[in-house]
């Protein structure tokens, strides 16, 4: 994907090295190289069967009281023990007619004070991911977690935690209608994709989510603040969610 001085600015603040494209192969190769503008195979991936939070829909064609109703519900939802420690729920933000959606885990103790999602150091990362690719969060992107309430001390949203909000989200996703879905670390991976593998398997693939949604996986920004060699795999990442974007599209 070519770069922007402002992308290019925004990769440096990353701290990802930038290369040059190298020169496609002539056509006399015996032994041509595969382009990184091919595209990934699509991986099919079954729906897992499970119970999921019953949500009460208010139809999709009135978004302007769906989307009130839905915060609402998500307010006042008892659904786990998750709701006995939450300071307030985290919906989500962003752009509600967005191409792209960022799904992440759960909320951190930043974003059970504030009641927003990726607000802390991992959430400033993010941003500066999202301004590589010319999207915020305000424009051309919807941020939600797995979970909408904070799991104590940080830890990993249970399985029984994923499946009470699991409606909510499903509701999110019907409501934005994204062209792709950027699962971000693997907690967010795993629930959407039904899979355990490891978010190195995952990553470099197109998935689908429920077989009507592209889902391209990286790794969570707050990985990258311990592992920052690791930005320039999210680099790629990116890289490869514009492409599908840009495919579909026609």
């Amino acid at each position: 994907m070519p770069v922007s001085s402002r992308q290019a600015a925004y990769l440096d603040a990353l701290g990802v090295t930038r290369y040059a494209r190298r020169a496609a192969p002539s056509a006399a190769s015996t032994a041509p190289e595969v382009l990184a503008s091919q595209a990934p195979a699509v991986v099919a991936v079954p729906r897992p069967v499970a119970p999921v939070q019953d949500v009460t829909e208010t139809p999709a064609t009135d978004p302007a009281a769906a989307w009130p109703a839905l915060h609402a519900q998500i307010a006042a939802c008892t659904a786990c023990g998750l709701s006995r420690t939450r300071t307030h729920t985290v919906p989500g933000v962003g752009d509600r007619q967005a191409d792209w959606m960022v799904i992440g885990e759960a909320p951190g103790a930043e974003e059970d004070a504030r009641g927003e999602p990726f607000v802390g150091p991992a959430g400033k990362l993010l941003d500066a991911m999202l301004h590589a690719v010319g999207r915020s969060r305000r424009r051309g992107v919807y941020i939600t977690n797995i979970v909408k309430c904070r799991p104590p001390n940080n830890r990993d949203p249970a399985p029984q935690e994923a499946q009470a909000c699991a409606g909510f989200l499903q509701r999110q996703i019907a409501l934005v209608e994204p062209k792709l879905i950027l699962a971000v670390g693997k907690v967010a991976a795993h629930n959407l994709l039904g899979r355990d593998d490891p978010v190195g398997r995952l990553r470099g693939q197109v998935w689908q989510w429920q077989g009507r949604v592209p889902v391209v996986v990286t790794y969570h920004p707050a990985y990258l603040l311990r592992s920052p060699l690791e930005k320039r795999k999210v680099w790629d990442d990116l890289c490869l969610a514009q492409d599908v974007l840009e495919r579909s599209a026609g």
